[in-house]
């Protein structure tokens, strides 16, 4: 299985709210084995995830949290929340980009490790 997307991995990837000038984005996942592999990927990369998002890659902030097994990303929103422009006042949407990175076999994983 050479690589998943970070939903396939993933207990659950969502989007959330963080004030009107941020937006988190959580992943939480089922193994330390799972956790290693996604962070070992683009999920944990600040260029990767503000392309994503078109944003910033010196406004990602990215805290992996190994003894959850989560990692949590925010990043400024693209507009302030409310305000006549915003198409997604809670966030809610706002996963689906990550829940779709790619995330490749963690090298060296395997039965023979």
């Amino acid at each position: 299985m050479p690589s998943q997307t970070l939903d396939e991995i993933a207990d659950l990837v969502r989007a959330k709210n963080a004030g009107p000038f941020w937006l988190t984005l959580d992943v939480f996942l089922p193994t330390d084995e799972a956790y290693e592999r996604v962070c070992a990927s683009d999920v944990v990369d600040p260029d990767a995830i503000a392309a994503l998002y078109r944003t910033s890659a010196e406004g990602v902030r990215i805290f992996p949290m190994a003894a959850l097994r989560a990692i949590k990303i925010s990043f400024p929103r693209p507009v302030t929340q409310g305000s006549f422009p915003d198409r997604d006042m809670h966030s809610g949407q706002q996963h689906v980009p990550l829940a779709a990175i790619e995330v490749p076999e963690l090298v060296g994983a395997g039965p023979e490790r």
